[in-house]
């Protein structure tokens, strides 16, 4: 994926994200998700660094033994009091590069990871961030510094697409690395066997993580809109099927039905919301409506 970290940051949709807030469903030590207020105002009790003092700055925050030894004020900087910790799990495997609308289901996913980092951490959140493909391949830990939305961009844009995808593996794996509950957002086409999936997807529940999924997908490869004879390329094996498309159609549509329809099955028995979006959708409408709906359920 040749992405830039500039591809995926848009500032006027990441201003109007602002007036949103990301609300859990989970009751959290005794706090909603993202509705938490600090007692420590964005100053918690593991240190982080130190910067030079401006006008402003809590005075109880001023490291007094380094001003006796260098008569510079410096505060003291602290991961922020958190009530969540956001994990996003971005696949970057070698079906998420089909753009059959010009742009690429892993693009799309990044750039709405992307937003997702930028609103959380907005609210103070700790916000981390896992690419998987057969297995994990990078992990960012949750944390809420000012720099942390920077390093995941950075994780983003470092990395290739991975050619072959195992959802299941990898969520296990993440929910491993997911240690203190919180919500998990799935970002993924996935291509893999639904019942697999849901094991996957009851080990993040087994460990009270709020899981969210935007399934990403093309619209081509739901709908399967085309005519005549037709060449097939499988972006993970790289095997290729030539075929009338007429003569497939109407199986494929009812396969790719049935296996929507047992993903759905499968996450409204775990209590988990699957937000499905073609790329050729608007980035920004699709989670804005998104949102919306979801604070007006509490």
């Amino acid at each position: 994926m040749a992405l830039d970290t500039r591809d995926l940051v848009d500032p006027a949709f990441f201003s109007r994200l602002e007036s949103i807030q990301l609300r859990a469903r989970c009751v959290v030590e005794g706090f909603l998700h993202g509705l938490h207020r600090s007692p420590y105002v964005g100053f918690s009790v593991e240190f982080s660094s130190h910067r030079e003092y401006v006008p402003g700055d809590d005075p109880r925050h001023v490291n007094w033994k380094v001003f006796a030894r260098q008569r510079r004020l410096y505060v003291k900087e602290y991961d922020a009091e958190t009530n969540m910790n956001l994990y996003l799990l971005l696949d970057v495997s070698g079906s998420m590069e089909c753009a059959n609308t010009g742009r690429s289901k892993l693009e799309y996913a990044a750039a709405l990871a992307a937003a997702l980092a930028h609103l959380a951490l907005a609210q103070r959140d700790a916000v981390g961030l896992t690419l998987f493909a057969d297995s994990v391949v990078t992990h960012v830990a949750p944390r809420s510094r000012p720099q942390q939305l920077d390093d995941i961009l950075l994780a983003i844009v470092s990395n290739r697409a991975r050619p072959v995808s195992d959802v299941p593996r990898a969520l296990h794996q993440a929910a491993e690395l997911a240690t203190r509950r919180g919500m998990v957002v799935i970002l993924s086409d996935l291509f893999d066997d639904v019942s697999s999936i849901a094991g996957g997807l009851e080990h993040l529940r087994f460990k009270n993580h709020e899981v969210l999924i935007f399934h990403i997908l093309d619209r081509w490869e739901r709908d399967l809109p085309l005519e005549g004879n037709i060449r097939f390329h499988d972006m993970e094996t790289g095997e290729q099927l030539v075929t009338q498309a007429e003569d497939i159609q109407e199986a494929y549509r009812k396969a790719v039905t049935q296996w929507r329809n047992d993903l759905d099955a499968e996450c409204r028995g775990r209590a988990i919301d699957r937000l499905e979006i073609t790329t050729d959708e608007p980035l920004d409408r699709a989670l804005l409506d998104y949102l919306v709906r979801r604070s007006k359920s509490y």
